[in-house]
């Protein structure tokens, strides 16, 4: 039998100052310090930790690269600490992302781009942002390959089914929830609760979620970060008020035992799936030019999407 792996793993729940990204370096470089005080090897900051949230037209004045100064300062300042911050990037072809940087020894070792842009209630991310197109895992130790999830990511269930088959042993999710953001009627604390249990259960998948806290405009972050083990357990949870970082230890044998109890990567059916999406697709009229063309995209650059 292996060796047990434990990753201890902290999250940061933080208020951020809308566009003032020297302010938000610094709270980001005094978290980072005390959370390696307490032996974390992994630091999960919110989505847009970086810029802040309703960023709006305003987000090119902000925007930066994956080599940009600011994320290799933070980079410098990781050493051997994961850390994941969230920023707008700018890429390709002057495109614009809500992106979330994994920075490490001094670089950005990662970069996932948010696939599933929130646009309905109060949210209108498609406006602003472009769409990332994959999902794809990155190392944090020998055992644990990590998947990032940005916010609205997580309520598309394919995508986090899609990232288990790539191989996620561990699920990062920075977010940005607000309490009313989609409805009166809907409870992001509780739907929230709910997603991460399920998914953690299900697929036998330790969670690290992080919420910012605080107010941006007309939105209330209501925070809520919480960590959760392979079986839907909460390690920890942070209060739903005011600024908080909470660590806990993630042990890969209970991935194991998880995923052998409980065996649904196992039992996934790839075949099935991959045929009926297709079959899904014909019935809806996607020409077959198009899904062909689909099929032939290269797969995503080494180092993020």
């Amino acid at each position: 039998m292996p060796a047990a792996e434990v990753l201890r793993a902290a999250a940061a729940q933080i208020d951020v100052v809308p566009f003032d990204i020297d302010a938000n370096i610094e709270k980001h470089l005094v978290v980072m310090e005390d959370a390696r005080a307490r032996g974390a090897e992994l630091l999960l900051f919110p989505e847009l930790s970086l810029t802040g949230y309703d960023v709006g037209m305003r987000g090119p004045e902000i925007a930066m690269t994956d080599i940009d100064p600011a994320l290799l300062r933070l980079a410098a300042a990781a050493r051997d600490m994961t850390v994941i911050v969230g920023f707008v990037e700018e890429g390709y072809a002057a495109q614009f992302f809500n992106s979330a940087a994994v920075l490490r020894d001094g670089e950005v070792a990662f970069v996932h781009r948010k696939l599933n842009l929130a646009t309905y209630g109060m949210l209108e991310e498609a406006k602003f942002f472009a769409t990332g197109r994959y999902v794809e895992p990155f190392r944090v130790k020998e055992h644990y390959a990590a998947s990032l999830l940005i916010c609205a990511d997580m309520w598309n269930p394919a995508l986090v089914h899609l990232a288990a088959l790539h191989g996620c042993t561990l699920l990062l999710a920075p977010i940005n929830s607000a309490a009313d953001s989609v409805s009166g009627a809907f409870s992001n604390p509780h739907g929230w609760q709910t997603v991460l249990s399920f998914y953690a259960m299900i697929y036998g998948l330790p969670i690290v979620m992080a919420n910012r806290i605080g107010q941006e405009g007309g939105l209330r972050f209501w925070g809520g970060t919480r960590i959760l083990d392979a079986f839907g357990n909460e390690l920890g949870a942070a209060a739903l008020q005011g600024e908080d970082l909470i660590v806990a230890d993630l042990d890969y044998g209970d991935v194991r035992r998880a995923r052998f109890q409980l065996p649904t990567v196992r039992d996934s059916n790839l075949d099935l799936v991959h045929r009926e999406v297709n079959r899904l697709a014909e019935r809806i009229g996607v020409p077959a030019a198009l899904r062909q063309r689909r099929a032939a995209e290269p797969a995503p650059p080494a180092g993020g999407s």
